[in-house]
């Protein structure tokens, strides 16, 4: 690969998760207050996520700054790990939830950020995981994939968030949890099996 090409792919890299981690230090705040005021399983696990993506957006920044095989292998275990903590946090709120029958109130605030979250994420992952392919990164693709499943979680959420508003379905909430679970453990998956 030409130097040239190969130094813009990787300011697009950095551009990318620079982006990614601007989003989610709001989105953290966001849903924080959204999760307080609406005691929603989901938006605090939406937010749990949106810590990862943060740690996940350092890591990858963290690697492309120097390159090597150690260094991606550490990045891609270190995100693994945070989406197996996530998953085993999740399982157990959204569990404790149905079990005792706790219902979440309305949240427009949360609607409202996970919808714009969901695409914001899939233009984000789409971007990473072509520049990741471009510049052959494992790193870069694999956090590609944790930005695509922070916007199907994004869906998830807003499905459970919206169904808890409109018809009343107050277990939407901890079942959207259980997807995050569903995803995040895909994840660990992908990632401790090589990609």
């Amino acid at each position: 690969m030409q130097p040239d090409r190969r130094a813009a792919l990787l300011r697009r890299g950095f551009a990318l998760e620079y982006a990614t981690l601007a989003w989610n230090v709001i989105g953290i705040a966001v849903l924080a207050i959204a999760a307080i005021d609406a005691r929603s399983v989901a938006l605090a696990g939406f937010g749990l996520d949106s810590l990862i993506e943060i740690g996940a957006s350092t890591l990858v920044i963290w690697e492309l700054s120097g390159a090597g095989q150690d260094r991606q292998r550490r990045a891609l275990r270190l995100i693994g790990a945070a989406f197996a903590l996530l998953a085993v946090y999740l399982a157990i709120q959204s569990t404790v939830v149905l079990a005792v029958g706790f219902h979440p109130h309305h949240s427009p605030a949360g609607i409202a950020w996970t919808a714009v979250t969901a695409l914001a994420m899939f233009a984000l992952a789409a971007g990473k995981a072509h520049t990741g392919k471009a510049l052959a990164n494992p790193v870069l693709r694999a956090e590609g994939r944790v930005t695509l499943i922070d916007g199907l979680l994004a869906v998830a959420v807003l499905t459970g968030l919206a169904l808890n508003a409109t018809l009343g379905w107050w277990w939407a909430d901890p079942v959207a949890g259980y997807a995050l679970v569903f995803y995040a453990g895909r994840e660990v998956r992908t990632v401790f099996a090589g990609g």
